[in-house]
């Protein structure tokens, strides 16, 4: 059974940091594509970032690239989010999503993935 918790948010102040930890059990941990998504009050879920199953390739949405890093710790079968330069408008709840994918494609849509978390709320306040 795939499960999927993620933990690490939080209230800070806009140009702090967290990092979001997502524990997956999706034996073998190795064979599924990971992503971090959001959603804020009113607005569609999109994505944030996601990495392929080996870790290799990662896709960042624009509006973070620079400033958010997507990893995965094989040993701990657990995928990371370093959120850095925290803003505003990065409030909203962050879910991780898993789907089996041992390709080098990295699965970016909120429909390609049939696992989610349950979510964690990151607020950033001015």
């Amino acid at each position: 059974q795939v499960q999927l918790v993620e933990s690490g948010g939080g209230l800070v102040q806009a140009g702090g940091s967290l990092r979001l930890s997502c524990a997956a059990s999706v034996p073998p941990f190795n064979s599924y594509g990971m992503g971090w998504f959001r959603q804020a009050p009113g607005k569609e879920r999109d994505v944030v970032a996601a990495i392929d199953w080996s870790g290799r390739n990662t896709y960042y949405a624009d509006s973070v690239k620079g400033r958010f890093t997507i990893s995965r710790d094989f040993g701990a079968t657990t995928i990371h989010l370093q959120m850095n330069t925290l803003k505003p408008e990065d409030t909203a709840v962050y879910y991780c999503a898993a789907r089996y994918g041992a390709g080098t494609y990295v699965f970016k849509k909120t429909d390609e993935y049939p696992y989610w978390g349950q979510g964690t709320q990151v607020t950033i306040s001015s």
